[in-house]
């Protein structure tokens, strides 16, 4: 959940209060029926995987901006991908997700399609305030095999605890300082390669990781900030963790400071906004 940095102060004391009351209350007021999913459970993974390419090669450019305004008149393929969700998991499904790389693969896609889905449910908003956040991340249900949660929960308690913070670099909320979204579907088969490639591309863009030799500094995306016990479970320091991807070393004792977070929808131009103002 990229609510900002849960590390700091007020900052910090502010969200854990939201999301304390967030964890209680979105059961209750978001409920919600598994009506739309029967029948969806007859989809093969793979058959699943390429409806949801499908969407991404339609409505997704080379940037990875998203064509709202499109998506709004052509949901018939992300819906269906959205019902599969509803009805199959790997929790109400093992044996259809054999592999640690299976499960995961489909975790990274669940999280971007319901994402996707979400902002345009919301009326495809200018951008995520403080307020915006709660209600997307934490009080908005979700169904995801069958029964109700929340991306924040479905994020911090099944998708990190695999442990593999290279899925920072693949999950997507849909906003400019998310990583790039990809115009295919992640597969079990390739799953490492691609979230190798994912973390490099994340890693090359100098909106992520930009270096001031003049001053020994290295900014870094605020997804270093956000995670940074993830990646420090990998590697003594986050500049030795970017170091893994990089062509060209950022020196270790380089200061470390952080952009920050850009919270407007990641949205192709030329599209109508919702009137729902910036908390």
């Amino acid at each position: 959940m990229r609510v900002g940095n849960p590390d700091r102060g007020s900052t910090r004391r502010y969200f854990a209060g939201l999301t304390a009351f967030a964890a209680i209350a979105w059961p209750v007021l978001f409920c919600r029926s598994t009506s739309a999913a029967l029948g969806s459970d007859q989809l093969t993974i793979a058959e699943w995987e390429a409806i949801w390419t499908r969407v991404l090669e339609r409505h997704v450019d080379e940037a990875g901006r998203i064509d709202f305004a499109g998506l709004k008149g052509d949901r018939t393929d992300l819906d269906r991908v959205v019902a599969f969700i509803a009805a199959v998991d790997p929790a109400s499904a093992p044996a259809r997700f054999p592999s640690l790389a299976s499960r995961l693969a489909y975790d990274i896609n669940t999280y971007n399609a319901l994402a996707m889905k979400g902002v345009l449910d919301a009326g495809v908003p200018e951008s995520f305030g403080a307020l915006g956040r709660l209600w997307f991340f934490s009080l908005r249900g979700v169904e995801i095999g069958s029964r109700s949660t929340s991306l924040y929960s479905f994020e911090n308690d099944v998708i990190r605890s695999i442990g593999d913070p290279r899925v920072h670099f693949a999950l997507n909320c849909m906003v400019v300082s998310c990583p790039r979204l990809p115009r295919t579907a992640f597969t079990a088969a390739a799953l490492d390669r691609e979230l190798d490639r994912a973390a490099r591309s994340f890693i090359a863009e100098n909106r992520n990781v930009r270096l001031d030799p003049q001053n020994r500094l290295v900014y870094l995306s605020a997804i270093f900030d956000f995670y940074t016990k993830d990646f420090l479970a990998q590697s003594p320091t986050l500049i030795a963790y970017i170091n893994r991807y990089r062509g060209e070393s950022v020196p270790l004792d380089y200061r470390v400071e952080f952009f920050e977070y850009d919270w407007t929808i990641n949205a192709q131009t030329g599209r109508a906004r919702s009137p729902l103002a910036r908390e």
